[in-house]
């Protein structure tokens, strides 16, 4: 019953935002849900656990900002039980995705549904991003109210690329939070979400350099 559930809560919702998904990759959505429910009741990687409302709040919310992944080659910061990461994933097999974590919980988590969901193009890593290979950058990097927006430029701008934007999900507006940016890093574009089935804000802020915009 969950997964009929499921099934058709995602596909009205996709209708609703307008988002092109195949039909094995909703498939591939509700299998998705399904190991996030079974390995939460262990691991606690999500606070949602009403199954009503974990298409909204997990599905939906995530691929909510698939029209703003412009990259090749995406890294989700802090991605936790694979959100953003695994959905985003699931409907842009052409472009790349690594998931970095800390804790080794939910990268166990991670590498289980990569395996499980065959998913080619995600990369999972265990540990903090200030110890990841320098060398390798990223044109995107995105974070599902992970830290605050200081601490993401701080840890995470070195892998960046020059020309690279992060992707910042929040609830509320974080006043507090875009104030407190350095004064190299700016909030260049704000977006408000609109997630079917959700009644809370979501916001999406997009961060970049100052140095490399000219202002």
């Amino acid at each position: 019953m969950t997964d009929s559930l499921w099934r058709r809560q995602l596909e009205q919702g996709l209708a609703t935002a307008g988002l092109p998904v195949t039909d094995q990759q909703q498939t591939q959505l509700v299998a998705f849900l399904e190991l996030l429910a079974k390995w939460n009741k262990a691991y606690n990687l999500t606070a949602v656990r009403e199954p009503a409302e974990m298409v909204s709040r997990q599905l939906l919310d995530s691929l909510s900002i698939q029209p703003f992944v412009t990259t090749d080659h995406l890294l989700d910061v802090g991605a936790g039980g694979g959100l953003p990461g695994i959905p985003l994933a699931i409907v842009m097999p052409d472009t790349q995705f690594t998931l970095l974590d800390s804790n080794s919980k939910k990268t166990r988590f991670l590498t289980q549904c990569v395996l499980e969901l065959k998913l080619a193009n995600v990369t999972v890593i265990h540990g903090r991003a200030e110890a990841c290979d320098p060398s390798v950058r990223y044109g995107q990097i995105s974070s599902r109210a992970f830290t605050a927006l200081a601490n993401l430029v701080h840890w995470c701008g070195y892998l960046l690329a020059d020309d690279g934007q992060f992707l910042a999900m929040k609830g509320q507006f974080p006043d507090d939070e875009v104030a407190a940016l350095p004064n190299d890093w700016r909030v260049k574009a704000h977006e408000r979400l609109q997630v079917p089935g959700c009644s809370g804000e979501r916001h999406l802020l997009i961060i970049d350099r100052v140095s490399n915009t000219g202002v």
